[in-house]
């Protein structure tokens, strides 16, 4: 399985009793992987940048634990998919990450629509980030959702000047407004997606 793969198919996902034998390894390979892709903004915002091993590593996950077979398989396949880059974009999981459930519900209350606000600099031209397609993440009463996935499209120009400029990502949301440099190694690991 190449890990810049742009689908995963039903012939790449191992049996389960193959994946339990190399879960703990395929796991901690991961969690290396994984290292330089998370990006904190702000107190509690994470971006959890995606490629094709991420979600591969989830669909053998969510089919280890549910045991739902091939139906399983085709419908895990259908959501996970669309977070794979294509070449020529990011795509990355948004956390919002409070633990306290009070303090969460009150503060996801504040946040509607902080999807819409989302925004990434490759020196100074900003690349606004569009929700994937799935379902509005913000109810109608303003809350908005704790999970969201945000899709980054660039042109040739920018994918060329991501590694070498400064890449900021940021949420210009009017009650949390927060931006972060992405550090060498970071830029270095998502730029892998374009490839």
């Amino acid at each position: 399985m190449p890990a810049n793969a742009r689908k995963i198919i039903p012939a790449d996902i191992l049996p389960d009793s193959d994946y339990a034998a190399r879960r703990k390894q395929l796991r901690s390979d991961a969690i290396a992987l994984k290292k330089h892709r998370r990006v904190e903004v702000g107190p509690f915002a994470t971006f959890y940048f995606e490629n094709y091993l991420t979600m591969w590593l989830q669909v053998q996950e969510m089919l280890r634990i549910e045991k739902g077979g091939d139906e399983q398989m085709a419908g895990e396949l259908e959501a996970y998919n669309p977070l794979i880059p294509q070449g020529d974009e990011l795509i990355a999981t948004l956390m919002l990450e409070i633990e306290d459930a009070d303090r969460r519900n009150a503060t996801l209350l504040t946040l509607g629509g902080i999807e819409e606000t989302i925004f990434m600099e490759i020196g100074a031209t900003r690349i606004a980030a569009t929700p994937t397609e799935y379902d509005d993440r913000t109810t109608p009463d303003g809350k908005t959702s704790s999970v969201h996935w945000l899709r980054f499209k660039l042109t040739g120009e920018q994918i060329a000047r991501f590694a070498t400029e400064r890449v900021v990502i940021g949420i210009g949301h009017k009650n949390y407004g927060h931006m972060a440099v992405l550090s060498e190694a970071t830029r270095t690991a998502l730029a892998q997606d374009f490839a």
